[in-house]
């Protein structure tokens, strides 16, 4: 099948390809695809007033249950604060000294004592393991003042990922009527969490090791997530309780390439509702690593001392999609090149497509030319100037 070619590869391939040999193949049972839309899905039995499960690598809803119902989320608040933390602490791991204003906040703790000082990074180990309200607070003071004009910045980033119904008062999460989330926000906020990977490996661990500069010592923190002992492949992310909220939830868990988020808000049993959810989860996903490296084709080279040109393929990104779904694969080239090309230039692509939308490309690009000949004319050379006199 041939068809024009009409995607931007590079400046000498859009401009004088002419068309496009395109492949198409059907591999439901080796490969899969996410649908464009999803199904009408089977339900859970979860005892969560509001969940929801995610495919963490695009965000997409798997499964829930009034998520986008606005609640109180407790401690999961720390997710952002820990983010926004670490965020600065990229670019200046400042150590920052603890005073008696900034221990003014009850609740769970990292044991923080006036005159201590600690860095901005064990801060935010403090909040993703023992869940330490002091150590919310503390950062809060350190990056903008204090609570009130951190919260500012805690909701400019909540609008920068979408989560447009959720208002943040507290770094800690302690309750408010203004502060609140929802399932659907919480979710998007832990994918993007999950994606920084300092706060990745912080909420991964059993236990965390902070140091501290005064006193010079280093304290052991145990993590609150009993699912990073109690569920395979559970890499984070945070508890939460207060009677207002009652119990919340979020986690994350990675098996066999596909990664999962899962939240609850106000779930009695949330470690057995968890588990019920990720499993139901990785029943549905698998990933699809796209990998041409093998691909090889000579293609006929015009305007050049060679004859013909090498096209090599190679491997691409990791895929979380569906198990039923099916994925076309095509090889999109020209049946041509025009010299001058150099090894590595981009001139084509093989895209993989559901529906007709493209999920993923691997790029197909120039090799060494196939062997110099003489300037004489081959037969693709002279079959191109014959239709290009055409047009004189």
């Amino acid at each position: 099948m041939v068809v024009l070619y009409q995607k931007t590869i590079s400046k000498n391939f859009v401009k004088k390809a002419t068309a496009v040999i395109v492949t198409v193949f059907t591999a439901a049972s080796v490969f899969s695809v996410y649908p464009v839309h999803a199904e009408t899905k089977p339900e859970l039995s979860v005892s969560a007033q509001s969940a929801i499960l995610v495919n963490a690598v695009d965000g997409s809803t798997l499964w829930a249950k009034n998520a986008q119902q606005k609640r109180p989320m407790a401690s999961t608040t720390k997710i952002m604060t820990a983010l926004l933390t670490l965020e600065a602490a990229a670019c200046n791991n400042r150590v920052v000294e603890v005073t008696a204003d900034m221990l003014r906040v009850e609740g769970s703790s990292m044991g923080l004592q006036s005159g201590d000082r600690i860095s901005l990074s064990g801060l935010a180990a403090g909040m993703l393991s023992t869940s330490g309200n002091d150590a919310a607070i503390v950062a809060s003071y350190a990056l903008a003042g204090g609570p009130v004009a951190f919260a500012k910045k805690m909701n400019q980033r909540a609008q920068e990922l979408g989560m447009a119904s959720s208002h943040f008062v507290t770094p800690s999460g302690l309750d408010n009527d203004e502060h609140y989330s929802t399932a659907e926000d919480m979710a998007k906020l832990a994918c993007a969490a999950m994606k920084n990977e300092t706060f990745a490996a912080i909420t991964s661990r059993k236990s965390v090791k902070v140091a501290f500069a005064q006193p010079a010592c280093t304290r052991m923190y145990t993590n609150h997530n009993k699912l990073l002992a109690q569920y395979q492949g559970c890499i984070g992310v945070k508890t939460g309780f207060t009677k207002k909220s009652g119990r919340c939830l979020v986690s994350c868990a990675q098996r066999n390439g596909v990664r999962l988020i899962a939240v609850t808000l106000n779930a009695p049993d949330d470690w057995k509702d968890h588990q019920t959810m990720l499993d139901y989860g990785f029943t549905k996903l698998k990933s699809v690593t796209l990998d041409d490296s093998t691909y090889s084709v000579s293609l006929p080279l015009i305007g050049g001392s060679a004859a013909s040109v090498q096209v090599t393929g190679e491997a691409g990104s990791t895929l979380v999609l569906p198990k039923d779904a099916t994925l076309e694969r095509r090889v999109e080239l020209p049946h041509f090149l025009y010299a001058p090309l150099e090894k590595g230039d981009l001139v084509g692509q093989v895209s993989y497509l559901v529906n007709g939308r493209e999920v993923g490309h691997t790029a197909l690009t120039a090799g060494p030319v196939a062997a110099q000949g003489t300037t004489q004319q081959n037969f693709w050379q002279k079959v191109v100037c014959f239709f290009q006199s055409l047009f004189r």
